[in-house]
């Protein structure tokens, strides 16, 4: 009887133990004890382990943004484990009713690696890292190249386009002049108006470019690569600058002179973009010869391919345009400074069937020859000026059509003959020019003149020429019937 006794007791005492626990656990829950209870743990578990801790900066000692920091925080934003801390912002992503969580200042991400525990601390734009000495010789490495191999997988699945522009420098805090916005362009080289077998060299050498890496560090050069793309106002050249984004998934700085206050400042701002970027300055001839910025003529030559410009990153392009190169310095235009010229004109025949398919969905149509006609009679008005004529008419295609036809051979007479390289026959028609090349020289062609030589080097074109130059100059040619 004793030993049953005893038995229901032991039971008793078991049941009642596991009730107290249950409910010891509901309250530690319910009124946030079990917080201060694993808070008070870890640090109990702090004082038998000696730990080492790495800052990762936002920025490093030469105002560059720090790479790994934008990886590390990715990495963290990714995690599960942010889910469980104790402050994390919340904002809407870019698909509807999408939650995005991010990090905190002062908020602690633990995780785990290897079967080690890992703190990562936000403090103000500097990451810590928090790993016990017994562990950093097996996990550290591996774990960062861990990071790296997640954010770059994450930033390829989450990773939208950017378009930054510089602003004034009000506060004297140089490390936030640039701002950013989600760049949508939705401009393509599928889109754009312009001759087939130019746009398929462009997109060439820029899928060169991009492969290129270890071509131009055996030859001891900077990873990079300059653009000048030239002609009237309304010739495509920024839409050309949107599709060049899009084609190589690349960010986009649009430096404006009229904020930059001196020469030093222009550094600064080249300092803080990053790879993987275009680097645009617009409308480069009319800040030359207005003289309306503050920074010199060598300040800008040395942010074209000074020392600076040289090391302070790479796989990056640098775009500038103009409305001519007639009167700018010789010195701004040299190989090195600009790698690539293409120039832009106004519109002729091919570009005008490019924008009458993408604008009106014609592929052909009955009016054709009479528009092919006037272009041939020296009429052309520019691809923006075609464009919106047909957006205007878009509901109706052959009114679109009469309105560019009355409006070629009234504003446009005489326009196709300007700016666009033409000299005349001895008849009275013109001659379109094309040019082609590489930094080592130049191909012209002129009437009947043939491409004397024409072979590709190491994935770039490489082109013989009949007029000697230093640059890679691309042409859209005039088709002229």
């Amino acid at each position: 009887m004793a030993i049953l006794y005893n038995l229901f007791f032991l039971l008793f005492s078991l049941l009642l133990t596991c009730i107290l626990l249950f409910l010891l656990r509901v309250v530690l829950i319910k009124t946030g004890l079990i917080y201060i209870v694993k808070k008070k743990w870890r640090s109990i578990e702090d004082c038998f382990h000696v730990y080492q801790f790495f800052k990762v900066p936002e920025f490093n000692e030469g105002m560059q943004r720090n790479q790994l920091y934008h990886k590390v925080l990715v990495y963290l934003n990714s995690l599960t484990f942010i889910e469980d801390s104790d402050f994390t912002n919340l904002f809407t992503g870019k698909k509807p009713n999408e939650i995005v969580l991010h990090l905190d200042p002062n908020q602690i991400i633990e995780d785990d690696f290897l079967g080690a525990k890992i703190s990562w601390i936000n403090q103000d734009k500097t990451l810590v890292l928090k790993i016990r000495k017994v562990d950093k010789r097996r996990v550290l490495r591996p774990y960062l190249q861990h990071i790296h191999s997640v954010s770059d997988e994450f930033d390829e699945k989450k990773r939208g386009l950017k378009l930054y522009v510089n602003v004034v420098d009000y506060q004297g805090d140089r490390k936030e002049r640039w701002r950013s916005v989600p760049f949508t362009h939705p401009s393509s080289f599928e889109t754009i108006a312009m001759e087939s077998d130019l746009k398929n060299k462009v997109k060439s050498d820029l899928y060169s470019f991009a492969k290129a890496k270890q071509y131009y560090h055996r030859l001891g050069r900077v990873w990079k690569r300059s653009y000048l793309l030239y002609g009237p106002s309304g010739t495509g050249k920024s839409s050309f600058i949107a599709a060049m984004a899009n084609f190589l998934s690349y960010d986009v700085y649009e430096l404006d002179l009229s904020k930059v206050s001196d020469d030093s400042d222009l550094k600064f701002l080249l300092l803080q973009t990053t790879t993987k970027s275009l680097v645009v300055i617009e409308d480069l001839d009319r800040y030359l010869s207005e003289k309306s910025t503050a920074v010199s003529l060598p300040g800008i030559l040395s942010f074209m391919d000074g020392i600076l410009s040289s090391s302070c990153g790479e796989e990056r392009i640098m775009v500038f345009t103009m409305n001519s190169k007639d009167h700018v310095d010789p010195a701004i235009l040299r190989p090195g400074r600009i790698d690539v010229h293409i120039h832009f004109p106004l519109c002729n025949f091919t570009a005008f069937k490019t924008l009458a398919n993408s604008y009106l969905g014609l592929k052909d149509h009955k009016l054709f020859p009479q528009v092919e006609e006037i272009f041939q009679n020296g009429a052309s008005l520019s691809p923006a000026e075609i464009g919106e004529l047909m957006i205007a008419n878009r509901n109706s295609p052959s009114r679109a059509l009469k309105t560019v036809i009355n409006a070629l051979q009234t504003d446009g007479d005489g326009r196709g003959a300007l700016n666009l390289g033409l000299g005349s026959c001895e008849n009275g028609s013109r001659k379109p020019v094309e040019e082609i090349g590489e930094p080592s020289g130049v191909f012209c062609k002129e009437g009947a003149n043939a491409v004397k030589e024409f072979k590709k080097l190491y994935g770039f074109l490489r082109v013989k020429s009949c007029r000697k130059s230093e640059s890679f100059d691309l042409n859209s040619r005039q088709n002229e019937g």
